[in-house]
């Protein structure tokens, strides 16, 4: 996962768990593949130059449905064909 340099070893940990989770839940939904740094990808997507507070980036990941997550591959795949193939 690519976080700013400031970015503590704990707050890493505690979003790459949070991610984890939200990848495991997408799995029970039939979505096998997606992995916790596809879902960092997809919620830090929406942050323009830093990282918001906790509290914003643990509702973003819980609160991340599998439609928007489509969505949003979609588009990065008509973006970036070639890093899908």
């Amino acid at each position: 996962m690519e976080f700013p340099v400031d970015a503590s070893e704990e707050l890493k940990a505690e979003v790459h768990m949070l991610c984890l989770s939200k990848a495991q839940e997408f799995a029970l939904l039939g979505y096998d593949n997606i992995t916790p740094d596809d879902i960092w990808k997809c919620v830090s997507a929406s942050y323009k130059k830093e990282i918001p507070p906790k509290h914003q980036l643990v509702n973003d990941i819980l609160s991340l449905k599998a439609t928007k997550y489509m969505n949003w591959l979609m588009v990065n795949m008509y973006k970036n064909p070639d890093n899908f193939i």
